[in-house]
């Protein structure tokens, strides 16, 4: 821990950056400020930002040449490039919440204020993400302990002296003083907590509420569109390959279709040849399935919905998928024609329908699981 900035230098130290974020044991946040291109340096003091958070945050410094490593392997909505900054915080994965790792925009060179404001921001970010998740007395030293052992030394060291019985009295009053300085503040940081819990408990609720107003939203929206006699995806553009699935996704079925981590990553190494009917494929379920599950269907649509092109049941191949902190099964899937397993020409969409957030999960694709069955 010497309070420096970690400059990426390298592809390889890029990679590594993706996986110490990916990390579920990290600890502390990570703030990667991105160089503008045509600039050798973040808009910020990092080397500042580094030495007031050392401990309880990592500073990254990352060049605009590889900035494309996070976005390739995280996807836009994730990445950090052009002089931005954000702020990773623990818990973070492939479907993590974009809005949860907060991206700071810079301005050009010469605004010390906006500078200065952001540097505040990630300071107490920093600050209390380390109130909130290290332990005082186990991950953090308390100065009470400190100050304890501190007090017993010297009384120790009195005695041993042969000090005069008025100099170890005074010796342990400041002991006692200092207890009952303890049990003051301790007082007070239970009533902080107390108030913390409640002010946090109503701010999760208050962010609920406008999550459920912005889905109901997107959903009057779409219904708007189509009493107009208009198809929502109408002139969507596909996309063309494989690289541009998931943030092909993540713009067009947002509120919709929702890919898992899981999904994400077996994206990126796709072999199946053709990625716009997959995206067609996810198109259906973000409107005619969907639709049917909001309207009260069961969701058995057993059915062709493209030229070859099937949604039927798992059969053997169902399985149980960690969403959250729950076990959902999957039971259903898109297919094409034919049992090839060649991954080039086998397509298989695994999904499932999540009531409480009224989304279609994409568990796993585009290749054939393997099972017990299997």
């Amino acid at each position: 821990m010497d309070g420096g900035a970690w400059h990426i230098s390298s592809d390889e130290d890029a990679e590594q950056l993706v996986a110490e974020l990916l990390d579920s044991a990290r600890a502390v946040p990570y703030m990667v400020c991105s160089v503008p291109d045509r600039e050798t340096e973040p808009r910020i003091n990092t080397q500042l930002l580094a030495k007031v958070t050392l401990g309880i945050a990592r500073i990254v410094v990352i060049p605009a040449s590889r900035t494309w490593v996070l976005t390739q392997q995280l996807g836009k909505p994730l990445s950090v490039y052009n002089g931005a900054l954000r702020a990773y915080m623990p818990g973070f994965s492939y479907d993590a919440n974009p809005y949860a790792h907060r991206l700071f925009f810079t301005a050009a060179s010469g605004n010390d204020e906006r500078a200065r404001s952001t540097l505040t921001a990630l300071r107490w970010i920093a600050a209390n993400e380390s109130v909130r998740r290290f332990e005082l007395g186990t991950d953090v030293l308390a100065f009470s302990a400190v100050r304890e052992a501190s007090l017993d030394v010297e009384r120790q060291r009195l005695k041993q002296a042969g000090s005069a019985e008025i100099e170890q009295l005074r010796a342990a009053q400041a002991q006692i003083d200092a207890l009952k300085d303890d049990v003051r503040r301790s007082a007070e940081t239970q009533q902080w907590l107390s108030d913390e819990h409640k002010s946090i408990e109503e701010h999760a609720q208050s962010l609920e509420q406008q999550l459920r107003g912005a889905q109901f939203r997107i959903h009057q929206l779409l219904e708007q569109i189509k009493a107009r006699g208009d198809e929502p995806d109408a002139g969507i553009r596909l996309p063309d390959n494989w690289d541009a699935f998931a943030d092909w996704c993540d713009e067009v079925l947002s509120g919709r279709v929702v890919l898992s981590g899981r999904a994400r990553r077996e994206i990126k190494s796709a072999e199946f040849d053709d990625a716009q009917t997959a995206a067609r494929c996810l198109l259906w379920l973000a409107n005619e399935y969907r639709d049917s599950r909001i309207n009260g269907a069961s969701g058995d649509l057993r059915k062709p919905i493209d030229e070859g092109i099937h949604n039927d049941r798992c059969g053997a191949d169902s399985f149980e998928f960690g969403w959250g902190p729950r076990r959902v099964p999957v039971e259903w899937h898109l297919k094409n024609g034919g049992n090839t397993r060649d991954p080039r020409r086998c397509l298989r969409i695994y999904y499932f329908w999540d009531e409480e957030s009224q989304l279609v999960v994409i568990a796993t694709m585009p290749a054939h699981i393997r099972t017990g069955a299997t």
